[in-house]
């Protein structure tokens, strides 16, 4: 295991030296480290049956500006070679844009070209060639993230499955919502613990389990992802895409890339304590003297190896949408056609706050509002529903009618006006199957009594 961050420079040319001989190149040497003129190593390659000569710049530090590989490409042109030639910087740290796009105009294996290797590109190439290159400095520089909309469906096709159920509002008719996204870094780690724990009677526990981790890296902390969230990025169908192909800003209204926070070493070190503490277990046994004994079997941490460290974006899609007096927030974390929700807005009533998507909720067209039924009526002149939080009041036949506004509320005493009395009752359906019920009651004790006294006569 090589940590490419305790190496000297030099050192660090030893080690590349070696790589470069196991990766299949030829004749393989430093040049002089007194003055070497931009020239680190000088290797060959065989390239169609043609040999082409390969100017290496090593540089051991965070960030590779443009001027290095400005300055490598004035030593590939000086250096004295019978044939094609081109470049390549290794670092352990990463490139900057400048410097990247400075090599992409040259050209990366061409004759001329220079090729870029940064601390991740080297740990893979370690990982082929079966060196183990980690360096603690390498920053995670991650271009996937999961496919943030539907393949077949428009990006707000979310937003129009949600109000689905909810009463009296028709998803054709509501606005265009403002739909953002934000790429949340996170990380998959695959980790496998294995360990055996001895006492005087022998074995009293072992263990061989491989564990995946997924955890949000946008903090100093580390985070465990919830379970919803931790299986859309888990699994490994979800469709993925290349950031660098794809412009979000065609499709979202704002989008916000968030950092990783810590460097792929610091995520590997995190999950090595974690899995350690999941896997840390109290077991009972008996001694040879026949007295029970327990022990804490904690793993060490030379017996949990990290096999993988996938890091990836994942899109929090945000839409607000308002309606009426209201804004209403929907959000999710994509993958393609599977989603997992975090805010859903469309499933609350904005007067108790009583919140869940098995629930009943209704909306009100009148201001705007989405209500449970405990705060929903129906309006007494247009026969629509209207919340009670918007709605105009007034008893008639001692109950209480609503009504979207004054004016609806004042053509509605008109026309009560003009009713007849039966009309009236029935205004208060249950107050008039009372009175009827007590005046039927009442001429029924009439006719009894008359009865009865017709019977004294």
């Amino acid at each position: 295991m090589a940590l490419l961050d305790e190496l000297s420079g030099y050192e660090f040319e030893d080690l590349m030296e070696d790589v470069f001989r196991k990766l299949g190149y030829e004749n393989v040497r430093q040049s002089a480290r007194t003055a070497d003129e931009g020239r680190d190593i000088l290797m060959e390659e065989v390239i169609d049956g043609q040999r082409r000569a390969v100017v290496v710049e090593c540089k051991h530090t965070d960030t590779v500006g443009r001027p290095v590989v400005q300055k490598l490409h004035s030593a590939i042109r000086t250096y004295d070679y019978d044939g094609p030639r081109r470049g390549l910087v290794a670092t352990t740290g990463r490139f900057t844009e400048p410097a990247r796009k400075y090599a992409a105009d040259l050209g990366t294996r061409e004759d001329g070209g220079i090729e870029l290797l940064s601390g991740t590109d080297l740990r893979e190439i370690g990982e082929e060639i079966g060196m183990d290159l980690y360096n603690g400095r390498i920053e995670i520089l991650c271009e996937e993230a999961l496919e943030p909309t539907h393949p077949t469906a428009d990006r707000d096709a979310p937003v129009y499955e949600a109000v689905r159920d909810v009463a009296n509002l028709e998803p054709a008719t509501i606005p265009t919502p403002e739909t953002s996204v934000t790429l949340e870094p996170l990380v998959t780690i695959s980790g496998r613990t294995s360990a055996t724990f001895e006492t005087s009677v022998g074995v009293v526990h072992s263990l061989d389990e491989t564990t995946d981790l997924v955890i949000h890296a946008d903090r100093e902390t580390p985070r465990v992802a919830s379970g919803d969230v931790r299986s859309l990025v888990a699994n490994p169908t979800a469709p993925r895409i290349d950031l660098d192909a794809r412009d979000l800003e065609a499709t979202f209204d704002a989008v916000e890339r968030k950092r990783f926070d810590q460097t792929e070493t610091e995520y590997k070190e995190w999950a090595i304590d974690k899995l350690r503490a999941i896997h840390t277990t109290t077991v009972h046994y008996t001694g040879d003297n026949n007295v029970d004994y327990e022990k804490t079997c904690t793993p060490n941490r030379s017996d949990v190896r990290v096999q993988s460290i996938d890091p990836v974006y994942a899109p929090h899609v945000r839409s607000n949408l308002s309606l009426g007096a209201y804004d209403y927030r929907y959000a999710y974390y994509a993958a393609g056609p599977s989603r997992t929700t975090t805010t859903d807005a469309f499933h609350r009533c904005v007067h108790c706050e009583r919140a869940g998507a098995d629930g009943s909720y209704t909306y009100c067209d009148n201001c705007g509002s989405i209500n449970c039924p405990d705060h929903v009526r129906t309006e007494r002149l247009e026969g629509e529903p209207v919340c009670t939080g918007c709605a105009v009041t007034e008893r008639f036949a001692l109950q209480t009618k609503y009504f979207y506004d004054e004016s609806n509320l004042e053509a509605f005493r008109d026309e009560y006006a003009e009713m007849a009395i039966h009309e009236k009752a029935m205004e208060n359906v249950a107050l008039a199957v009372a009175s009827a019920i007590a005046l039927a009651f009442f001429a029924l004790v009439i006719v009894v009594g008359v009865v009865g006294a017709v019977g004294l006569l």
